[in-house]
């Protein structure tokens, strides 16, 4: 890699990780409220040596040309590996500097452990694992009990899913002045995904961070009303802190619980109910909010192809999902676990309520296959191929069998998502996305093959495939593999389709080329 590439690069990283650090003083102040000393100082310093580094690589580098066509792919990848490393370093912190006796006191009252999930994070690897998921919105923890972690971690996980959701380099082009139009273009290009909303791209960052605060605060309203009202009971400061974390890991599909056994915890069925919104709205796209929102598209909510289909796949699959479960007989409750898992799953969400290590082949199968290979909308915060993919792909199989009843004479147009495009259009298209559904399950079943001989006796290989799916789609549902006693080789598999998942796999196949061979064009 040239030395001008990475000096592109670092600048980009730079600016990135001042971001980083700035958004750590906010679980800081979180833990300050609930009396988490030891938390706020390691936020605190976490912030101090994210921000600092970011500002002396940005501020040596300042001059760095603008990036180019062939570095915005390279400013994702690696990106976004300086912030999931750097994101763990408050989790390393905290973990270190806070006695075992203070761990301790975050279990709560009544539970069956006695060791708080802290401890974990004095290994690094785990750290980086929990960073990873974050923000990558994936939901896989390396936090066996997530209440025993304090209310600051807590509440810096949902966070870290809330900001990865909607992307960093969006936010940091919303955020900063710096970058040019045409550099703007290329950095949101390789990040984000969907159409842009205004005719500048740093307008374009801005409206869809404020769409997504709105659907946010939206959900934070839902789900505090929704549990007052079917749990009064419940301690109103809980219902208050678990729907504020539970909004931002669901508007990000990111699937992070402030509970055990996540929703499963409240023992209703009205509260499952309740949190399937939360997961469909994260599933939709930032454009179609902005249209219903700003322009008052009412109508999109069903002319939008990509919300259409994923109500329709929505209804489908979760009676699909729950009539294979029913036959197996291998949970207690079939419609109800159905229902949610594969909402959680299609959604890439990743909410568990279900023992998922019990069910059976064909079920795991249906929901690797139907719901997070294929995930949400494209410029949603969801993982899987995205659902316009999907219709892409079906669409052209469709028009390659339909073509050859046609005669020569014969107008070939093909009429798709309201727009007629010429074969050679169609053809390109189903081409894009077909090549990268190969691409998507050749990283699921290679991980999958290679993870059968990490995960030991316990687990077979349906399990492999399951958990391989997850982090690829940035699903965050287990099988039970992911585990702070798993093999270090499987984590940094799981780490890698984390990442590659997140980043729709083509930016860190660039990077590892620009490492390997350099940036320059070959012919191939």
């Amino acid at each position: 890699m040239k030395h001008s590439t990475i000096i592109i690069i670092l600048k980009q990283i730079g600016s990135l990780l001042i971001l980083l650090g700035m958004i750590g003083i906010v679980p800081c102040i979180v833990s300050c409220i609930y009396l988490e000393w030891y938390s706020a100082i390691g936020f605190l310093l976490a912030a101090v040596i994210t921000s600092g580094a970011g500002f002396v690589l940005y501020r040596l580098l300042y001059h760095a040309d603008e990036p180019q066509y062939n570095h915005a792919l390279l400013v994702a990848a690696s990106g976004w590996l300086g912030i999931t490393i750097m994101g763990g370093l408050p989790f390393y912190i905290i973990a270190h500097i806070t006695p075992l006796e203070i761990m301790n006191q975050f279990i709560p009252h009544g539970a069956d452990y006695t060791i708080s999930s802290l401890v974990y994070f004095k290994n690094p690897v785990h750290c980086f694992f929990e960073s990873m998921s974050a923000y990558t919105t994936t939901g896989l923890s390396m936090a066996v009990h997530e209440p025993s972690v304090g209310k600051g971690v807590l509440f810096y996980r949902s966070l870290a899913q809330w900001f990865g959701g909607a992307g960093f380099i969006v936010m940091v082009l919303a955020v900063f002045r710096q970058t040019s139009g045409k550099s703007a273009i290329l950095l949101y290009g390789s990040e984000a995904t969907g159409e842009r909303l205004k005719p500048k791209i740093i307008e374009t960052a801005r409206a869809i961070w404020k769409v997504y605060l709105w659907v946010t605060l939206f959900s934070v309203a839902y789900l505090i009303i929704g549990t007052w009202l079917i749990l009064p009971d419940y301690p109103l400061a809980d219902t208050i802190f678990d729907s504020v974390n539970h909004a931002m890991s669901g508007q990000s599909t990111g699937g992070f619980s402030t509970l055990d056994n996540h929703m499963a915890d409240y023992h209703s069925v009205s509260m499952d109910m309740l949190y399937l919104l939360p997961m469909i709205l994260g599933s939709f796209s930032i454009p179609f909010y902005y249209k219903v929102i700003y322009e008052r598209r009412f109508g999109e909510l069903w002319k939008d192809i990509q919300t259409r289909w994923l109500i329709i796949a929505f209804v489908i699959g979760s009676l699909v999902q729950s009539f294979l479960l029913f036959r197996a007989d291998s949970v207690p409750n079939p419609l109800r676990e159905g229902i949610f898992q594969f909402v959680s799953a299609m959604s890439t969400t990743g909410w568990q309520t279900s023992n998922i290590g019990n069910w059976d082949w064909i079920s795991v199968v249906f929901i690797v296959s139907a719901a997070m290979f294929v995930g949400g909308a494209s410029g949603a915060t969801v993982g899987g191929i995205k659902m316009i993919r999907a219709l892409v792909i079906q669409k052209g199989l469709r028009w390659q069998v339909s073509k050859t009843f046609l005669s020569s004479n014969t107008v070939k147009l093909i009429k798709f998502n309201g727009k007629s495009m010429l074969p050679e259009e169609m053809n390109e298209e189903f081409t894009k996305a077909a090549s990268f559904a190969i691409i998507f399950f050749l990283f699921i079943l290679g991980s999958s093959l290679i993870t059968t001989f990490f995960i030991g006796n316990d687990f077979t290989f349906a399990d492999a495939l399951f958990e391989s799916a997850s982090a690829q789609a940035t699903a965050g549902l287990s099988s039970g593999i992911t585990d702070p006693s798993m093999s270090p080789a499987l984590e940094l598999i799981y780490i890698f389709q984390m990442w590659a998942g997140r980043l729709e796999v083509i930016p860190v196949l660039a990077m590892f080329r620009a490492i390997f061979f350099g940036t320059r064009p070959k012919i191939i």
